[in-house]
Parts: structure tokens; C-alpha cells; sequence
């Protein structure tokens, strides 16, 4: 044990040396993985080339370079206003007004996208511009759209769930159900903060807008008919059991450019431009992936995971505490790296020590994909920050500030999985086990 803990120690180590030295993650990840098999075994390029093959060659991770095209295809559209211009109408009379349309559109936009970034920047560049014309508060606009975002990763199709789902060859499908209630939960949550906000801040309202009958708000919601046919067709297809993740995914990417061509914003250039972003993204991931599947193959012949379990065990620590524990190291690494890497450098460890607590991997999965989300807004690396901060002009430090009540949000949230882990589990239960 002793010795298993002192080459756990080493190779913790090595990792942060080439990662802080400005290694590729994908090359970090690989490397140490390199070492740590040929301290137990003597041929660690068999392990090398296998796990790289295993990995990139999956069949579920076809879905991943479908979801991001789609994504990348949208962002080119013009569904960003017709989202606005159709919520829009429905908040006018409701504490906050306008504000509880970025969380509405995020989440919408979320449900055919699958990226945080995307849906913050591409919802932003219509809001931001509206709220500020109507004057509404620019730190709660700001704070609510940075976190808002988060959205695109937690409402499926989700780029992070796939990620999760191949590194601990779980169930996309039953991980894109498992997303719906916890992002329901998210998008309650905002907008309960912004509707106590306005109640307590009347005089940082900005006046109130016509009146629209019921008639007029039909009418602007019909904007809505072209997204809404989208995603009915994407997730509903892999919900009803007509289609997997990447046959419905290959299905938005062709209602994507559908889309796109009947809103006159397909051209030759954006297809080039979509394509180029979807394939760049793509790769970066399934080279990361590939790292990390061969270290997880280093770290099972070294038999560190299994130490550890046992080590945790030992601490009886009880399933709450490993948690809480899991919680606070999450947060402090999504500090220093992106969503993916989160994923990919600590599965092999965590998964052990979650199963072995009892702990079910579908939940635990949208468990990391919140602490995900939360890192999203986390400076200094936290991509939606970065977002915003191109799009304001805002220090990164201000748009972190006003995200704090939802970055609350979020913890809470959270918590809530945590004491009630049906929520998380219940549907993707009673749609595919009947």
C-alpha cells in the first residue's frame, strides 16, 4: 500500500510538471500513463496503441463530432433572435421581465447545441444589446447570461455528457434523460433569484412595456416553431427509442442545415467555417480521450484506484462525506482546467471510489457535469467568463462578481441531487426500462 501510494505521489507529480510546463493535456496524460506502464510492465507501447485504438475507434463516440457540428451550424443562424423575439412576449409582467428570457433562450438553445460556450456567446450577442437599450441592471444581465449558459452543457444534447459517457462507458442516452430534471431544477432556480431580486430592487426596474394580447403573443412565439421542431426531433427520437445518439444526432445536423438555408444564412463560407470549427473541436477531444483512455489502462495494471477505494473506504468517510469531498476537489480544478480535462484526468480515480460507496454512475455523471458547469464561470480558465468579457469589455473579475448568485444557484442544485438522487435517476428509469 505504502508503495502504491508513493507511485500515486510521483506520477500526481509528474502530471502537474508537464502540465505546468505547457505540455499538451492529451501528451501529459499519455506520457504519464507511459511511465506508469513501464514501471509494471515491459512493453507499454502494446498498452499505448491499443487504448488509443480502442478509444477514437468507439462507436458511441461518433455521436461527439455530429452534436458539435450541429452546434457549430446553429451558432451561423439566426435562431438566437427568433429565440428572444418569441420568449420575449411571455415575461413582461413577471419580477425581472426580460432577464428570465436569457435563462429560457439558453435553455432552448442548450437543447440543440450541446456547448456552454456557444450558448453564452450566441444568446449574448442578441441580449445584451436589448437589456441594455431597455436598461435593464448590466450586472444582473451579465451575471445571469454568463451562467445561463452553463445550460448547454446540462440540457441535452450535451458535448460533456458524451465525453463522460465513453470514459466510463455508460449510456449516452440514459445521461441525456438523466439531464432534463436537473436542468429544469437550474433554470427554476434562476429565475427565482432574478424574481427575488426584482421584488427587493424596484427602483433598478426599468419601465414597464405595453401590454400585447394573447394573440400578438402567439404570433411572436411562432418564432419558436422552427427550434422547437428541431429538438422534438432530436431528443425525442432517442427518447421514443426510434434512433441512438448518433443516429439522431447525424438527423440535427441535417435539420441544422435546414434550418439554416430556409433563415438564408447557409452560404458556402459559414458551411466551410462550421465544418473547420465542428472538425478542430472534434479532435482536440478525441485526442484527449485517447490519453486518457491509455492512463486509465496504466493506472488498473498499477493498481493505484483500487488502493485508493480501499484506502477511502478504510476512512469510512460515509457516501456524504466522500461527496463533499469530491465537491471541494472539483472546484478547486475547475480553477485550473477546462470541462473536459476534468473529466478525463479524474474518472479513473473517482469511479472506483463512487461505485464503491454505492453511488449510481448516470448520477454521478450529472453530478460532475454541474460541478462542470460551475467551473464554466470559475476564473481564471472559466470559458463563459472569457465569453463575456470579449463581449462587455468587463474585467473577467467584475462578470465572475456578478455570477456569484447563480454560481449559488448552481451549488444548491447540487445539493438537492445529492439528498434526492431520484431526481436525477427517476426518468431515464421509467422511459427505458419499461
Amino acid at each position: 500500500m505504502a508503495d502504491l501510494l508513493t507511485l500515486g505521489i510521483f506520477l500526481l507529480i509528474f502530471m502537474v510538471v508537464l502540465l505546468g510546463g505547457g505540455i499538451w493535456i492529451a501528451f501529459s496524460l499519455a506520457a504519464v500513463g507511459y511511465v506508469a506502464t513501464a514501471l509494471v510492465n515491459p512493453t507499454p507501447g502494446l498498452f499505448l496503441a491499443s487504448a488509443f485504438w480502442e478509444s477514437t475507434g468507439s462507436w458511441t463516440l461518433a455521436a461527439l463530432p455530429m452534436f458539435v457540428w450541429m452546434g457549430e451550424i446553429l451558432f451561423r443562424t439566426r435562431l438566437s433572435q427568433e429565440l428572444f423575439n418569441g420568449l420575449s412576449p411571455w415575461f413582461r409582467r413577471l419580477p425581472g421581465r426580460l432577464l428570465h428570457v436569457n435563462i429560457f433562450a439558453c435553455g432552448i438553445f442548450g437543447a440543440v447545441s450541446g456547448s456552454s460556450a456557444a450558448t453564452c456567446a450566441t444568446i449574448s450577442k442578441i441580449a445584451l444589446p436589448e437589456l441594455q437599450r431597455r436598461g435593464y441592471d448590466e450586472t444582473l444581465s451579465i451575471g445571469s447570461l454568463a451562467t445561463s449558459g452553463t445550460l448547454g452543457i446540462l440540457i441535452p444534447p450535451s458535448i460533456i455528457m458524451v465525453v463522460y459517457a465513453v470514459s466510463v462507458q455508460s449510456s449516452i442516452i440514459r445521461l441525456f434523460i438523466a439531464g432534463l430534471i436537473p436542468g429544469l431544477i437550474v433554470m427554476a432556480l434562476f429565475s427565482s433569484y432574478i424574481v427575488g431580486w426584482a421584488l427587493l430592487n424596484p427602483e433598478k426596474q426599468p419601465p414597464a412595456e405595453p401590454r400585447m394580447t394573447f394573440g400578438e403573443k402567439l404570433r411572436a412565439s411562432a418564432q419558436l416553431i422552427p427550434c422547437v421542431l428541431l429538438i422534438i426531433v432530436v431528443i425525442g427520437s432517442m427518447f421514443a427509442g426510434w434512433a441512438t445518439a448518433t443516429e439522431a444526432a447525424a438527423v440535427g445536423v441535417l435539420g441544422s442545415l435546414v434550418l439554416a438555408a430556409v433563415t438564408r444564412t447557409l452560404s458556402w463560407q459559414t458551411f466551410m467555417e462550421s465544418l473547420t470549427g465542428a472538425t478542430r473541436l472534434s479532435c482536440m477531444i478525441n485526442i484527449i480521450l485517447a490519453g486518457a483512455a491509455f492512463l486509465t489502462k496504466a493506472m488498473a495494471l498499477t493498481g493505484i484506484p483500487a488502493a485508493l477505494a480501499s484506502g477511502v473506504a478504510a476512512m469510512e468517510l460515509g457516501p456524504y462525506g466522500l461527496i463533499a469531498i469530491l465537491t471541494v476537489v472539483y472546484l478547486i480544478l475547475g480553477c485550473v482546467v477546462d470541462g473536459v480535462s476534468m473529466i478525463v484526468l479524474t474518472t479513473t480515480i473517482t469511479v472506483p471510489l463512487v461505485t464503491a460507496a454505492g453511488f449510481d454512475l448516470v448520477w454521478f455523471g450529472i453530478f460532475i457535469v454541474l460541478l462542470v458547469e460551475i467551473a464554466q464561470v470559475t476564473p481564471p480558465v472559466g470559458f463563459n467568463l472569457f465569453v463575456m468579457q470579449g463581449l462587455t469589455g468587463r474585467e473577467q473579475g467584475m462578470v465572475a462578481r456578478a455570477s456569484l448568485p447563480f454560481f449559488a444557484m448552481l451549488l444548491v442544485t447540487v445539493a438537492i441531487i445529492t439528498a434526492w438522487p431520484r431526481l436525477v435517476t427517476w426518468l431515464p428509469d421509467l422511459l427505458l426500462n419499461r
